[in-house]
């Protein structure tokens, strides 16, 4: 009975945290980042860019470049990808919900992207605390990280710079620097919430 009470606080704690945790990534991607075309790293980067370059919505993008990732982790990851199928497709879902947001009038960009990143890297530790992600980057990170010999943060980090300069290449409205701040941000805050309040 205690097991049985155990799963289904766990399951609970996953649900709350899947939904606080993709709320605060697409308030912090509409109200912040796409007011002032700022690009995060990975495939939200890329969703990002997307949307900037084709109007396409970011969420749905977010989806289609991660099905590749996540029919690969069924075949050899697979406890990989049960940890970020329902991040993936709940975070995905709410950056179009929210979309709206971007249309409101926002703070000035050095506020946007500091403010953007503490927001949605609260949503990731928040994911991360009880063993669930956003999938795309993460989800490859963890799978060359196993693979290999590399930490799977320099591997995020090498992808999210890839992602980065490309996005501020191929837009002229992107400004490195402050996607760069953005994504700094979203690193601390994530790095402080998983090691101050991991369970």
């Amino acid at each position: 009975m205690d097991k049985i009470c155990g799963e289904i606080l766990s399951m609970f704690k996953k649900i709350i945290s899947i939904l606080a945790g993709s709320v605060f990534i697409a308030i912090g991607i509409n109200y912040f980042a796409i007011p002032h075309h700022l690009v995060d790293g990975g495939i939200i980067g890329l969703g990002l860019i997307a949307k900037y370059t084709l109007g396409l919505k970011p969420g749905l993008t977010i989806i289609v470049l991660s099905l590749p990732l996540y029919i690969y982790a069924w075949f050899h990851f697979r406890s990989y990808f049960y940890n970020g199928l329902h991040g993936l497709l709940v975070t995905s879902l709410l950056i179009d919900y929210f979309h709206p947001l971007s249309s409101w009038d926002t703070a000035p960009i050095l506020v946007s992207a500091i403010t953007g990143g503490f927001m949605i890297g609260t949503g990731i530790g928040i994911m991360l605390l009880t063993k669930t992600s956003t999938g795309g980057v993460d989800l490859l990170a963890l799978m060359i990280a196993k693979s290999t010999t590399l930490n799977v943060g320099i591997i995020i980090f090498i992808i999210d710079s890839i992602v980065i300069l490309f996005g501020w290449i191929i837009i002229q409205e992107t400004t490195i620097i402050f996607s760069s701040l953005m994504v700094i941000m979203i690193g601390l805050t994530t790095f402080t919430i998983t090691k101050y309040y991991t369970e």
